[in-house]
């Protein structure tokens, strides 16, 4: 039987797997990071982390196997630049939790007219291109641009590729109705930069071109896409109507729409497959607030979440902006703040623990209404991730948006995403059916609609200040 290795590389750790040609999960590892912030705004992580990372999972996995394929996957858009012989020239700049081009963005705006139109997006902290200018303001564009999945794929074969989805969020380099890069914005923005040949994300990039971790030489290496697509593609989000919720480090929703759509709110992109097109969305903090919480309290994720179910709808009168690392969707502000509002000598660890879940799912809430007011028709939500484990959080965020989530049986994510797209002419429906449908409780919907309410208050109530906050926190050494 036919085994496929999957590597993604996460903001916070690095996970594998080996499944057999029936989607059969037969091994799991995960190699746990942290991304480097060296100043306010700021979020990196070195390359070789992330060949590092896959390097040793693909040993743990394949020892005594052979693997027919391999599967890539990683965070994104980020931004690496090498020379031209694919030699980093600094760490990677991670995508919209790095905040640092906020000056590019509003000089590019000046000059570029026609980017939503062309591009599928505005400009924002999740965009490659102001990035670009930051280096080429600030240090060197490079050569070569790299993410994590295509770097993986040229470690192992020597390929210098992109998928489409990726250059799809090249903003503003990439044109989504013509499906290539806008070489005139691309000469503007890097014009020493070699745009990398485009591929799709299941296409083989290359084969291997000699032995390494376990894997031998000519085995395929697919061409690799981001993270989220990837997990879209692992539990079958990928028809017109479907909404894929991603829990993990960040939240990020991926709907599958029919036509492209375009909003400023949100971004339009390539799907993961040819025909394929997104409207999608990316809270900057999700999961990072509970390892907040967690890492701050000392108390292990189970005790946290036994006294957030405890604390009850409302958290006893907390209500939270998860604004933690400046917010994408659909707020698109880098200066945006966490708040917690309401706090009080009476309140616990466990009802700030059941504030941050239910403030991820408000701001969940406040993009399913984007998606809609974009014309995203969203008839079946699929839940994936690390923070459908446990129950709570998924029933928080279909009580406070009202819809029912899918949960498939496997919920690894983008390194089984990556596997399937590996294995080639497969059935994700076959290899990942649904396991738990969440209904909403109608118990709880008043509540939820007042508190969202306040939700939406809270931030045009508190910009101006976070605002000012901000910028007090980017004068801290």
């Amino acid at each position: 039987m036919s085994l496929y290795l999957g590597v993604d590389i996460g903001t916070s750790s690095s996970k594998g797997v080996l499944v057999d040609e029936d989607g059969v999960v037969k091994r799991l590892a995960v190699r746990e990071h942290e991304v480097d912030r060296p100043q306010p705004g700021h979020v990196e992580m070195d390359a070789s982390v992330w060949w590092h990372e896959f390097v040793s999972l693909a040993e743990e996995l394949t020892a005594g196997t052979t693997v027919a394929a391999v599967g890539v996957s990683g965070m994104g858009p980020c931004v690496l630049v090498t020379d031209e012989a694919g030699t980093p020239l600094r760490p990677a700049i991670l995508y919209g939790i790095d905040t640092r081009a906020t000056e590019q963005i509003d000089a590019l705006n000046r000059e570029l007219d026609g980017i939503l139109e062309r591009c599928g997006s505005v400009l924002s902290t999740q965009a490659v291109g102001p990035k670009l200018a930051w280096l080429a303001e600030h240090e060197q564009t490079g050569s070569r641009l790299f993410m994590p999945a295509s770097w993986l794929a040229y470690q192992l074969t020597g390929a210098y590729t992109l998928d489409y989805h990726s250059a799809s969020q090249c903003t503003p380099l990439f044109d989504t109705h013509a499906l290539d890069w806008y070489r005139p914005w691309a000469q503007r923005i890097a014009p020493d930069l070699e745009l990398p040949p485009l591929a799709w994300p299941g296409d083989v990039a290359g084969h291997t071109r000699e032995p390494i971790a376990g894997i031998p030489a000519g085995t395929p290496v697919i061409t690799g896409t981001i993270d989220a697509w990837t997990e879209a593609v692992s539990v079958g989000a990928q028809n017109p109507g479907d909404l894929m919720l991603m829990y993990g480090t960040t939240m990020f929703l991926i709907a599958t729409v029919d036509r492209p759509l375009t909003t400023p709110a949100m971004w339009g992109t390539v799907g993961a497959f040819p025909g394929t097109r997104n409207l999608a969305g990316g809270m900057a903090t999700s999961g990072a607030i509970t390892a907040w919480l967690r890492d701050l309290t000392g108390a292990g994720y189970e005790q946290l979440l036994a006294e957030a179910e405890a604390s009850g709808p409302g958290a006893r009168g907390l209500l939270m902006l998860p604004y933690f690392a400046g917010e994408r969707t659909p707020v698109m502000d880098p200066d945006a703040r966490g708040v917690i509002a309401g706090l009080t000598l009476e309140h616990s660890r466990g009802d700030l623990y059941r504030a941050a879940l239910e403030a991820t799912a408000l701001g969940v809430r406040h993009n399913v209404e984007a998606l809609h007011e974009a014309g995203a028709d969203i008839r079946r939500v699929v839940a994936v991730g690390g923070g459908t484990r446990g129950g709570l959080w998924t029933r928080i965020v279909s009580d406070v948006t009202g819809l029912a989530q899918v949960v498939p049986r496997v919920t690894t994510g983008a390194a089984y995403g990556a596997a399937f797209l590996a294995a080639g002419d497969k059935d994700i429906n076959a290899w990942n059916p649904v396991a738990e449908t969440i209904e909403p409780n109608p118990r709880h919907s008043n509540e939820y609609d007042e508190l969202y309410a306040l939700y939406r208050d809270l931030y045009p109530a508190t910009r101006s200040i976070a605002h000012s906050l901000a910028t007090r926190h980017r004068r801290t050494p």
